[in-house]
Order: structure tokens, then sequence, then C-alpha cells
């Protein structure tokens, strides 16, 4: 005798299928009809859980937020780690999330998504905004206790970050996921480290 699944389950499900679909054939291609297909359920029964095509993709733009907020929090926890190596793991626990998740880079650029759902494009750009809020306040940490130079602007250099983290994970999609992502950022981090120090 089959179990019967709850809404919370089978919404789970899909979120997970949807970023399966949008890493294998590119997320403006996944159709309620192939997520449907995946999860085992007809259009009208995915529509029971999610009443619009973009209610799904805004579950899945709060799965991912959820998950680098457990990683951002895992870092904030080692309060006693130098700033500098808080800053390294923030920037490297990013990489391990798209090294999890694949579809990421492809969400976050995909204009066609982006353009039909304007919620979608703030909750992004609000997990965006506070990882960038994390980065800023680290590298200010470091200045203030002597590991950075004092003439560095935290804002800029957390956007430096950011654009290394993107960068690489365009590089890497582009790549057919050739390399690590993680040890070549960790490679490329390591040196941008090493100019923010005092000489």
């Amino acid at each position: 005798m089959r179990t019967r699944k709850s809404a919370e389950e089978r919404k789970a499900e899909v979120v997970s299928a949807a970023l399966k679909l949008a890493d294998e054939i590119g997320p403006d291609r996944v159709t309620t009809e192939t997520l449907a297909s995946a999860v085992g359920l007809t259009q009208p029964g995915l529509f029971r859980h999610f009443p619009k095509k973009q209610d799904i993709w805004e579950s899945v733009a709060n799965y991912i937020g959820a998950q680098m907020q457990k990683r951002w929090a895992t870092t904030e926890r080692r309060r006693n780690d130098p700033p500098e190596e808080r800053l390294r793991r923030l920037v490297v626990g990013q990489l391990r999330l798209i090294h999890s998740f694949p579809a990421v880079p492809s969400l976050l650029f995909s204009r066609e998504l982006l353009v039909e759902n304007t919620r979608l494009r703030a909750a992004f750009a609000k997990l965006m905004q506070q990882f960038h809020k994390r980065l800023t306040q680290s590298i200010i940490d470091a200045q203030q206790s002597g590991h950075f130079r004092p003439d560095l602007v935290a804002d800029d250099v957390a956007l430096l970050l950011i654009a290394l983290v993107q960068g690489l994970a365009v590089r890497w999609s582009v790549n057919e996921r050739r390399f690590s992502i993680v040890k070549e950022g960790e490679r490329l981090l390591a040196l941008q480290l090493q100019g923010f120090r005092h000489a």
C-alpha cells in the first residue's frame, strides 16, 4: 500500500525537480508538463501545489536562499576566527553552494526567467545584498584588526569578491565543469587576499 505524500513533501519534490531540470535543460525550457512528469503528477495536480509557474521559481529561490543562510550562519557562529578567515569561508562557502546546486548560475543569469518574474528577481537581489553586506563587514573587521590595508574601500572589495564568484561560476559552466570551482576559487581568492594585506 502506497503512503500518500504530504503537500510539503510534494512541494519539496517539485523544487528539487525544478533545480535538476534547470541544470539539465536550462530554466527557460522547464515547463509545468516536464516538472509534473518528473515528480509523477498531472499538470492539474502540480497546480494544486503551485497555482502559477512563477510560484515554483519563487520556492526554488527561497530554498536556495535558505541554503545560503545556513552556510552564512555557520561561518558567523565561528566569531573567534580571524576576520580574514571568516571572509575566506564566506566566499568558499558560496562556491561550494554553486558546486552543490549547479543550476544556480543559470537561474541568476536567465534574462527570460527574471524578466517574467519581478518577485524572483527581487529575491535574488536581496540575497546578493545580504552576501555583500556580510563580506563588507568581514573586510572592515580585517582592517580594524590590522590584517588588511586601511586604504581599502570595503564596499568595493566586497564587490570584487562577488565578481570573482560570479566570474568563476560562468567559466565553470562554459567549460562544462571540467575543473573544480572550489579549488580554483581558493587559488584565485588567495591571490586577491594577498593584495588586501599590509605590504
